[in-house]
């Protein structure tokens, strides 16, 4: 069923306007006849301003939270029969996701939510029986890497069958030593208690592009080993002497995660990108940013910081056909989220870097490699983000989830192998995948 003809753009409302937020809304600026934000929910001033303007939303539809945005839709829908929007993006805090979902899923506005769906897997399951109920198209970023020009060749291989069945899959998130700094140790995904564990928080992007790879084979068995080993309290350098902060720390030149360097430099240089952007509220400048260190976390010693998720993790995971994978997610490279895979086929192996990919048949004689380069459409995550609010947008505007190559079921799914690993991690034993959902699912109805 066609819910808009082509031209008339979906209508988008955005609740929660911070780096993940305004990357989708951009979509809306990129191709104004596919989608138009129309509303925003965002508490932060200049950040809210920032979106308006751009986006020339009215006041009206102006809403410092997500609790204002649904009372005005509540009577909207009541005194006029009609929603704000046809479709909803929630990038606010990870906490908050089920409680934004379920109350406009209940309105029957289309969501895209950004990842994790929840921090609870019991949340994650009442949010699936919502969508479900309620009818309506999710699409959730978690999936993002499925949406990138180079997920979807290298997708369309693995699923030809072209070179046998797949048998198993080594596959490596670096974050990068700075970007773990800045978001797993200073900022908002530093503490499981405001969030959640980092292989939730950060590779389940992973998990869900290995799944897809798989798929319709599915997890059985995981195990999974991780700790805290660098910044930590002990990890301090004897030199730095007391400094809790970068601007006054001693040896702050040689440290490879000051402060300074990461945030204060770039903006020197004239740089407000990622990761500057992200820590003040509006443009960042250099007097705002050096208040900002001088006074908030991101200016913290990173051994001096309240952080508690892990900085390194494997997780293995057996899948129902026999295949097996083994992943690492590590926070010490040089390299940002540039991930490296190798699928091992019975017929042949693809190498990959996000980037480019090679791929072998054995069966060649003699062998012939061929590298494959994706042309990348720019934008975070190899192009994903953009392929996945485009491909999100058009699911709405026909009516059709299976655009997205995903459901709610399935992004359940690899969500429950994601806190099956952190089981296993923290009980050091090998975690029965199926089992643990029903205990689960068990769980959230008695609730």
């Amino acid at each position: 069923m066609v819910l808009k003809p082509p031209g008339e753009p979906v209508t988008v409302a955005v609740v929660g306007a911070g780096q993940r937020g305004r990357g989708y809304a951009m979509y809306a600026l990129m191709d104004p006849s596919a989608c138009k934000i129309v509303a925003v929910a965002e508490p932060r001033p200049k950040t809210r301003k920032s979106i308006v303007e751009a986006h020339r939303i009215d006041q009206s539809l102006v809403f410092n939270s997500w609790e204002d945005l649904h009372a005005a839709s509540t009577e909207t829908i009541k005194t006029v029969g009609t929603r704000l929007a046809d479709a909803i993006i929630v990038a606010v805090h990870d906490k908050m996701h089920m409680a934004v979902v379920l109350a406009f899923a209940e309105q029957g506005y289309h969501i895209l939510c950004e990842k994790p769906m929840a921090t609870d897997l019991g949340e994650c399951i009442k949010m699936a029986a919502a969508v479900k109920k309620a009818g309506i198209i999710f699409g959730m970023g978690h999936a993002v890497l499925r949406y990138s020009p180079y997920s979807k060749e290298l997708a369309e291989i693995v699923h030809s069958g072209r070179l046998g069945k797949l048998i198993n899959v080594v596959h490596i998130e670096p974050v990068g030593h700075y970007h773990f700094a800045h978001s797993y140790v200073r900022g908002h995904w530093a503490k499981e208690s405001k969030s959640s564990f980092s292989l939730m928080t950060k590779s389940c992007h992973d998990i869900d592009i290995i799944c897809s790879w798989l798929s319709p084979a599915a997890p059985t068995r995981v195990s999974s080993f991780g700790s805290l080993q660098h910044f930590r309290k002990e990890g301090k350098p004897a030199t730095a002497g007391n400094a809790s902060r970068c601007l006054d720390c001693p040896i702050e030149r040689e440290c490879p995660y000051s402060a300074k360097k990461i945030y204060l430099d770039p903006v020197s240089r004239g740089s407000t990108g990622w990761p500057v952007s992200t820590i003040v509220d509006g443009i960042p400048d250099i007097e705002n940013i050096t208040e900002a260190l001088q006074t908030g976390p991101y200016g913290k010693c990173v051994y001096e910081s309240d952080n508690d998720v892990v900085d390194n993790q494997v997780v293995n995971i057996e899948f129902d056909s026999g295949a097996t994978c083994s992943f690492t997610m590590v926070a010490f490279t040089t390299l940002i989220c540039e991930r490296q895979t190798r699928l091992h086929f019975t017929h042949g192996e693809i190498v990959g870097d996000m980037s480019t990919f090679t791929v072998t048949d054995f069966r060649e004689r003699p062998m012939r490699p061929v590298v494959h380069r994706p042309k990348n459409e720019g934008g975070g995550h190899g192009g994903g983000d953009l392929g996945l609010i485009r491909t999100f947008i058009e699911a709405v505007r026909t009516g059709r989830q299976e655009l997205l190559g995903t459901d709610v079921d399935e992004v359940l799914k690899s969500h429950v192998a994601v806190f099956a690993a952190e089981r296993s991690r923290r009980e050091g034993k090998v975690v029965d995948v199926v089992e643990f959902e029903d205990v689960a699912r068990q769980r959230a109805l008695c609730l």
